[in-house]
């Protein structure tokens, strides 16, 4: 299969990555099985290697999203990856991201080498980074490493907003649902009447919540809030509310809760401890955008547990001719 330099030059990089492979030239990348999705191939002809993309990533004109002010757009700019002016491919799933400064893919070292380590330079902070780059050419490519003391992060240019976003939620510290049920811990309830079930709002907790990461050249929002909680009561029965409940006044007397609760149909007498299990998961939802345009959204879950003690009403026994009023025995809790 012959191609034309003239015609070579007019190729995209990914292009030419693609004929070569299909052409059986020892040069070109291998290809990686195509995973479920919209995705695109992208490659890199300096490292003979090709990557599956989402489609949502790649920016290809379209209408940019519009700012705060009427009528103003935002401009959106892919980050570009160069090496001495040629394109290079942004990430490398072994060595990290491109940082156009340092002209490397950067990894932070883990661990981090100890301080008497000559990698420092007499620092005390920051992080130690590998910097690797292929060099040579045909079969002499080999790949070159240096250490890189950095005060912060480098400026590579991350293609992939997911890892920002990952970042943001992490600093999140999403934390269990605080339960409260009436009635709580200590007390008993009856069979067949209201038991109520609350959680308590916090910020990670229950939202919202709102964290940033950012990388120079990229920055990522990511907002998170509780849409739904989903009980299990112990019993076999499940109710999903769709908000935290409402907290039980005395007030309220035997009512039901007004959207999240429940009633037991049989005791706990026979479970361990005399108690039904109940576990509330809190279901997150996490929307992102980056400063690309780039938006999504990520589904997380966080559980807690406690119990409740039902118990049923205790009739008493009256004799008949004027003795003392005898309880039942009861058996187990």
């Amino acid at each position: 299969m012959l191609i034309s330099r003239r015609l070579v030059r007019q190729l995209l990089p990914g292009t030419l990555a693609v004929i070569l492979s299909v052409a059986g030239s020892t040069a070109g990348p291998s290809l990686p099985p195509k995973p479920k999705g919209d995705v695109v191939l992208k490659c890199s002809k300096q490292l003979r290697k090709c990557w599956w993309v989402p489609r949502s990533l790649i920016h290809v004109g379209g209408k940019p999203p519009k700012t705060g002010k009427p009528g103003g757009t935002q401009k959106i700019t892919k980050p570009v990856c160069e090496f001495k002016g040629a394109a290079q491919a942004c990430t490398d799933g072994l060595n990290g991201n491109w940082s156009n400064t340092q002209q490397c893919y950067m990894r932070r070292e883990v661990p981090q080498p100890p301080f008497g380590d000559p990698r420092w330079q007499g620092h005390t902070d920051g992080s130690i980074w590998a910097c690797v780059r292929e060099q040579g050419y045909d079969d002499g490519k080999h790949l070159v490493t240096k250490w890189v003391w950095l005060p912060g992060k480098p400026d590579t240019v991350v293609v992939d907003p997911l890892t920002l976003v990952y970042e943001a939620i992490a600093t999140m510290q999403l934390a269990p649902p605080l339960i409260k049920t009436a009635p709580g811990a200590g007390q008993i309830g009856l069979v067949n009447m209201p038991v109520w079930l609350w959680l308590t709002k916090t910020e990670n907790t229950w939202g919202p919540i709102v964290r940033s990461a950012s990388v120079p050249g990229l920055s990522v929002t990511a907002t998170g809030h509780v849409k739904a909680v989903d009980w299990t009561l112990g019993d076999g029965s499940t109710v999903r509310c769709e908000g935290a409940g409402t907290p039980y006044d005395k007030s309220s007397g035997v009512k039901d809760s007004p959207d999240c609760g429940h009633r037991y149909k049989t005791t706990s007498r026979d479970l361990p401890h005399c108690m039904y299990p109940v576990t509330a998961t809190a279901q997150w939802e996490i929307t992102w955008r980056s400063t690309l345009g780039d938006t999504g959204q990520i589904a997380m879950t966080e559980q807690a547990a406690t119990q409740v003690r039902i118990g049923e009403a205790v009739p008493v026994l009256v004799d008949p001719g004027g003795g003392d009023a005898v309880a039942p025995a009861k058996s187990g809790c």
